[in-house]
């Protein structure tokens, strides 16, 4: 069983995806909670907007509470995917399983963390300092629920753009030491970017480290 864990944007669903082309069973955390928030997920005439778009930046004033409710979302979905892990076993599931974790799931807590630790190897897609404004121009762009845990802040002459990219750069060298410290595997971006790169290479690199039935249910 695998859980991919990384940055918003870092390609976790795109690998998700593939895997699941490949006949894992995926479960897509971000998906989980967009159904869970659904009815928050509504303008005031009714259409619908994204959980980006409902979540907001963190500059804005309903920025804190709704993190705080997408935070307690997340902890329910992965304690209830881990639930189904945990039940299967290798059963049905045969073992062929991808968590697609949010971006945030390094905030959920140690006992749901060592939960996660004991089913699954855990793969961190690492991304380089070089290709950050471009992961935060693309942020701006199509706003994903990321959780500043209070790392944002604007200085006297700042401008909000100018705000984000110096907070936006604080919090992935934060969350970078907890992917790190939380995986069993790391893939670079040249790595995953590589032309010709699939998921049999993706596999090889993650099959020494892959958490079997065995461990599981030791």
């Amino acid at each position: 069983m695998l859980s991919l864990i990384g940055m918003s944007g870092s390609g976790k669903s795109y690998w998700s995806e593939k895997l699941a082309e490949w006949g894992y069973a995926r479960f897509c955390c971000d998906d989980l909670i967009t159904e869970r928030l659904a009815s928050e997920l509504r303008r005031r005439d009714g259409t619908r907007i994204s959980l980006g778009e409902w979540m907001g930046f963190p500059h804005e004033p309903q920025y804190k509470d709704r993190e705080a409710a997408y935070l307690a979302c997340e902890k329910a979905v992965l304690s209830e995917v881990l639930d189904i892990l945990e039940r299967d076993g290798c059963g049905r599931l045969g073992g062929k399983v991808v968590v697609d974790t949010t971006g945030s799931v390094i905030y959920t807590g140690g006992q749901l963390l060592e939960r996660l630790r004991a089913l699954t190897t855990r793969v961190n897609f690492t991304n380089p300092p070089e290709i950050r404004e471009e992961m935060l121009r693309a942020y701006r762009a199509q706003p994903r629920p990321v959780l500043w845990r209070g790392l944002y802040s604007r200085r006297e002459g700042e401008t909000i753009e100018q705000a984000l990219l110096r907070s936006y750069n604080l919090l992935l060298d934060s969350r970078e030491k907890l992917y790190h410290a939380l995986a069993d595997v790391e893939i670079n971006y040249a790595t995953r970017s590589r032309p010709g790169f699939g998921i049999p290479d993706f596999l090889r690199i993650v099959e020494s480290r892959r958490k079997r039935c065995s461990d599981t249910q030791a």
